[in-house]
């Protein structure tokens, strides 16, 4: 299975759903970076579950404990390892489901490939894998801050057909959290709430579109031809439960423009280069250009629902299913730093790679 992400800085996930803990493995960090366990709490909090009466009510603490790699509040170089336990695992919540295949969720195609799977919670293809991303996305957050004051940024732009009137630039940290849903436009925010607890009485879920923006991005990133900027950042979100699609600057609405509408124009400004415009989204030829990084994230509606559906058994047998258990009716609230925390690994990864381009 491929467990592990990265090149220079590279990481290792670990643990199951309903297991005894998530952890995750960071190898290539360099030393001397200053940790302290309150940067990995921080982003874990915004990620954990029962945060508010929209998320799955599944009550974890998600603590960090960091076993190795760290001394006197600095990383040493070596491999750093963390670990959150699970608390409120209840595997018992999943009984019915130990020969039932759960529509367009990862039961089947496990089954089929590995003759074998965790049916307590999904095992590995439970969203609850991501711990160990979001802990990892920590560190990799304070080495690009620490290197080049990058900040990262992601956020709710549309839940269902509720699109929020955002413009990237102007998106900050307080008001991405200044609400439940993590949308920073606070009358759209209202009205996506609202859809999201209609869809939760239903036994229903909805999805959307997570906007993310990079700011302070060194030039030269990203490693051609199969390592761009854009391959390595598609990979690492594509990776993550429940994305469906990935677009960058205007994405698909470049099918609908000239190439003299598009192109990004070089200005001078401040006698640095940049671009009049950021079509390209802050990226060219896959290596970054020093532009913010745009990029929208389509995430799928929570596959696991309590409407009744039609399935099929291990044993081939069609069987009516109404899904029970702990579920989130919308995902994106807690995805946002999901994403995060994967751009952060890919850019973190390309920052140290990118040392050995050139004398």
């Amino acid at each position: 299975m491929g467990n592990s992400f990265g090149k220079q800085f590279k990481i290792s996930t670990w643990g199951e759903s309903h297991g005894g803990g998530i952890g995750v493995v960071i190898d290539g960090c360099p030393a001397g970076l200053e940790i302290d366990i309150s940067d990995i709490q921080d982003e874990l909090n915004r990620r954990k579950p029962g945060q508010s009466h929209i998320t799955t009510p599944r009550k974890e603490d998600d603590q960090a404990e960091i076993l190795s790699g760290t001394f006197e509040g600095k990383t040493l170089g070596t491999p750093i390892a963390i670990l959150i336990r699970n608390k409120d695992a209840n595997p018992k919540d999943y009984n019915h489901l130990k020969n039932v295949y759960r529509p367009s969720h990862a039961d089947y195609t496990y089954d089929a490939k590995y003759g074998i799977r965790n049916w307590q919670g999904g095992g590995r293809a439970s969203a609850r894998e991501t711990i160990g991303r979001v802990a990892a996305g920590a560190i990799a957050k304070k080495l690009l801050k620490h290197l080049h004051n990058t900040e990262i940024l992601a956020y709710v732009s549309q839940i269902h057909k509720i699109k929020a009137p955002i413009t990237p630039e102007n998106v900050t940290l307080s008001a991405i959290e200044s609400n439940i849903v993590r949308c920073p436009d606070q009358e759209s925010a209202k009205k996506m709430i609202a859809s999201i607890e209609t869809a939760k009485k239903e036994g229903n879920s909805l999805g959307g579109i997570i906007g993310s923006i990079c700011r302070n991005v060194p030039i030269g990133l990203g490693e051609p031809v199969f390592d761009k900027l854009k391959a390595d950042l598609a990979k690492g979100i594509l990776s993550i439960p429940a994305t469906m699609g990935i677009q960058f600057g205007s994405g698909f609405e470049a099918a609908n423009m000239t190439a003299g509408e598009h192109n990004d124009p070089f200005i001078l400004e401040n006698n640095n280069i940049k671009t009049s415009t950021n079509h390209s989204g802050g990226i060219q030829g896959g290596i970054s250009n020093s532009e913010n990084i745009l990029l929208s994230t389509v995430i799928k509606p929570t596959a696991t629902i309590s409407q009744e559906q039609n399935t099929i058994t291990s044993t081939g047998t069609p069987q009516k299913l109404e899904a029970k258990g702990r579920h989130d009716p919308c995902v994106l609230p807690r995805a946002v730093v999901i994403i995060e925390a994967m751009i952060a690994l890919v850019l973190a990864d390309h920052t140290l790679r990118n040392r050995c381009a050139k004398i």
